[in-house]
């Protein structure tokens, strides 16, 4: 059997550094994301900014930069606060370094162009609490998966919400409360919307540290997300849906549709 050596050569030459290439990337994607996630975990914000830098010259995708990155970065901080080893102050500079990257992240994402053809969504954290860092992540990966996101901030009153979507003309308002004291505003925008007749022109739903499922139900929610990585799941769910029933997500996962 005849073989032709130089070509051989070649193609060894071509498969070898295409597989060292992919090597490459994959660690260097892999050390972009360990480098966003520690920059949040040590509140170092000028590295938080350099790692998001990265990624967007090294094109990694951003879903995984918020989801494999920050968030992940986010939520080891959540649990050392909660078992008390870390203090707030920790805990806020954490936050002031993921919004620094995500302050360079979005508006890659609403440069690309995904948010046409999609939805409108309002989202904001509930009157009386000013926390947003899981509001901030949510409102990112919405984005990301080509939502056109209308960000309220925090403290936001109950009628500011209808009044957004009426103006944005949006389809779904995202309502987050952390402290179980702001969480009854969340029933009071779906109050103004049953006492304005327009209840059904939007889908609310409901998240954040002090809401929890039988609590969406109460309510009238049509959608509840445990953390952040949820909303997007629930929305696209949401929105695939013939007929309302409220959807609860929890990793990622449905649980349930009542």
């Amino acid at each position: 059997m005849c073989t032709n050596a130089p070509q051989l050569e070649f193609w060894q030459n071509f498969f070898y550094f295409y597989q060292l290439n992919r090597c490459s990337r994959g660690t260097m994607t892999e050390e972009i994301l360990t480098a966003l996630r520690e920059a949040v975990i040590s509140g170092d914000e000028e590295t938080a900014r350099k790692a998001a830098r990265s990624a967007l010259e090294s094109k990694i995708d951003l879903d995984d930069a918020i989801n494999k990155g920050l968030s992940k970065g986010m939520y080891e901080v959540g649990r050392r606060f909660e078992s008390s080893e870390i203090f707030l102050a920790d805990m806020m500079m954490s936050a002031d370094a993921m919004k620094a990257a995500l302050a360079i992240i979005e508006p890659e994402l609403k440069n690309k162009g995904t948010t046409q053809g999609k939805e409108t969504i309002v989202i904001g954290t509930s009157r009386g609490d000013i926390h947003d860092i899981g509001k901030n992540i949510v409102a990112v990966m919405l984005t990301a998966a080509g939502y056109r996101v209308h960000d309220l901030g925090l403290d936001v009153p109950p009628l500011d919400f209808v009044r957004k979507g009426q103006e944005a003309n949006a389809v779904v308002i995202a309502i987050s409360s952390l402290l179980t004291s702001s969480m009854s505003f969340q029933k009071d925008v779906i109050q103004y919307l049953k006492d304005m007749g327009v209840r059904a022109k939007y889908l609310v739903i409901v998240g954040g540290g002090a809401v929890y499922p039988k609590w969406a139900m109460e309510i009238g929610a049509d959608g509840y997300g445990k953390f952040a990585e949820d909303a997007v799941v629930l929305v696209n769910t949401l929105m695939e849906k013939k007929e309302r029933s409220l959807v609860l997500v929890e990793g990622k996962t449905i649980l349930g549709e009542a």
